[in-house]
């Protein structure tokens, strides 16, 4: 165990271990093969945890360690391979290789008990990494509690007003994450920032800051119907607050007066009084409903239609969006998009757009190739689909290292032209990309959920403006399968939506799947039943069996809440 991966065919260019330790030695036989393999001028300390009296009876112990005292290895007893740091002195453990050969406790230990020695050894004796190039590390560290991410409370004062709203659920601190702004390190800025300079080499460049998420109810759109289809968006709902409470933080207020001031008069409910603001009756809780932007589109009219707006020069906004989705490997709630919007001569359309989409595949090209090493091959591929329309088009992304999952083209990005605005150059080019998926192509990460971790470690492992491979810290999690089957209720339906979407809150992100089982349909009653596979596994954090099943329990109760099914 513990052998590295060049055993047995070391290369000239390898260093060759000088001095080896083997621990958990039962009668000495491994070790006794083994130096029949080994330069002369190897060094080799043999380790076991009995003493001299308990191997004395023992004929093949004893014809072992004569043959390796005569070998000049050097035997110890009573070394628990637990506690090397009590046996071995400081100058002693500048071991290359450290073998411990079937390691268990014994014929009738059992597996709990195996594993747990496996753990502690590795957890208390590898206060060293191998000094071999290559070797196999085995470095166990204790994860953190998966501790439980509660909805927050935002609170916005409009004038003499005061309104306060709860994120919801599924998103619950995924809002005002501020992953973009000057100050972050986060990978999703440095993809931000370096995709926006690539193509400021070819474009005259504006960029415009981008407003909280809330968006009123209704609006116009810059583009045709049927152009895409959103995803369903998230809701909330605002409520007047009379407590005006003093623990409201400023910069949750600044941020989020400035886009509600702006469509107050269209959205927000006035109280009785002078200038329509005036203090609200006694009693009364008015309330709005509002919803997270599924797209930044939703900006585009306003950006359009704005005095500064310059065409040929690229306006840039860049932003969180928010979408209801299936729990899927490559699908997510929240992420990062930024909105290149181009206004097009009429007359040179379209050598305007083959020239935006040329210059875009470079730029998404050369992020992909960043970290490429000289001599290796591509295995990121981004490719521009024409759409049906003839005009618009799909950015797939495809990648051959992000695991099995990762068996179809990732939607990276849209790129749709639209003529239904009114403006004095009628012809406009909008491509949407989401970052969070472009990160995760060109770091490597397989799992979106650790964009949005709020452990340290994440972090710390990217330096600003740098792009380098990520190392997961959490190499083997553990999954836990939980099935649930429920009656449906034939006069309220069923929205499988709704149904993945109170996984994801219940669960704080760790079902990462869904799996449909089956239908039944009774065959008295005509009542259909459904049954689906949830798997759970947390991606930085410990996530317990107990912890699962209690989530798994909720769920059920959720779904009978808000579903209106009937677990079985």
């Amino acid at each position: 165990m513990c052998v590295p991966e060049s055993a047995g065919r070391e290369s000239k260019d390898i260093m060759v271990p000088r001095r080896l330790l083997l621990v958990g030695e039962g009668n000495f036989s491994f070790t006794a093969s083994l130096i029949d393999t080994l330069d002369p001028g190897v060094s080799v300390t043999a380790t076991c945890l009995q003493h001299p009296a308990d191997l004395e009876g023992d004929p093949v112990t004893q014809e072992n360690l004569q043959r390796l005292r005569e070998r000049g290895v050097e035997v110890r007893f009573g070394v628990d391979c637990t506690q090397l740091a009590r046996a071995l002195q400081a100058h002693e453990r500048d071991f290359d290789r450290i073998y411990f050969n079937f390691p268990h406790c014994g014929r009738k230990a059992g597996v709990a008990k195996n594993r747990e020695l496996l753990a502690k050894f590795f957890q208390r004796s590898q206060a060293k990494s191998f000094r071999v190039e290559g070797a196999m590390n085995h470095v166990f560290t204790q994860s953190s509690p998966l501790e439980g991410c509660q909805p927050r409370a935002l609170r916005v004062r409009l004038g003499d007003r005061c309104f306060s709203c709860t994120e919801p659920e599924a998103l619950a601190g995924k809002l005002n994450r501020r992953f973009l702004e000057a100050s972050s390190c986060h990978p999703v800025k440095t993809i931000n920032e370096k995709l926006i300079a690539e193509l400021g080499r070819y474009f005259p460049l504006k960029r415009l800051k981008c407003s909280f998420p809330l968006l009123s109810q209704g609006g116009t759109s810059v583009l045709p119907p049927g152009t895409f289809d959103p995803l369903p968006a998230f809701w909330v709902s605002l409520h007047e607050d009379k407590s005006y409470s003093e623990s409201l933080t400023g910069e949750i207020t600044q941020e989020m007066e400035d886009v509600l001031l702006s469509f107050a008069e269209l959205a927000l409910p006035k109280s009785p009084g002078r200038d329509g603001y005036g203090a609200a009756q006694e009693g009364t809780r008015e309330q709005v409903r509002l919803r997270l932007r599924s797209s930044l589109l939703a900006h585009a009219e306003a950006v359009i239609q704005s005095p500064d707006f310059l065409p040929g020069c690229l306006h840039i906004l860049s932003g969180p969006v928010f979408r209801k989705c299936h729990i899927l490997p490559f699908m997510m709630p929240a992420f990062h998009e930024t909105l290149f919007i181009l206004g097009l001569n009429k007359n040179r359309k379209g050598t305007c757009l083959a020239s935006l989409l040329d210059r875009l595949k470079d730029s998404l090209d050369n992020l992909l190739t960043e970290t490429l090493l000289e001599g290796s091959s591509l295995r990121t591929s981004v490719e521009f689909v024409l759409q049906p329309n003839g005009k618009d088009h799909i950015i797939h992304g495809k990648s051959l290292h992000l695991g099995p999952d990762c068996t179809e083209n990732l939607i990276i990005g849209t790129v749709v032209t639209s003529t239904a605005v009114t403006h004095k150059h009628p012809c406009f080019a909008f491509v949407s990309i989401n970052l969070d998926l472009l990160a995760m192509l060109v770091y490597d990460i397989s799992d979106w959920r650790i964009l949005w971790t709020f452990d340290n470690r994440f972090l710390k492992r990217f330096a600003p403006g740098k792009i380098e491979h990520f190392k997961s810290y959490s190499l083997y999690p553990p999954c836990y399968v939980h099935d649930i089957s429920f009656w449906l209720d034939e006069k309220k339906g069923f929205d499988e939506l709704e149904f993945h979407t109170v996984a994801r809150a219940v669960s704080q992100d760790t079902v990462i799947s869904i799996q449909f089982l089956g239908r039944f349909q009774h065959p008295e009653t005509a009542q259909v039943s459904l049954c689906y596979r949830l798997t759970y596994q947390a991606c930085d954090k410990a996530l317990s069996p107990q912890l699962a099943a209690s989530m798994q329990s909720r769920f059920r109760r959720e779904i009978q809440r808000q579903l209106h099914v009937s677990p079985r």
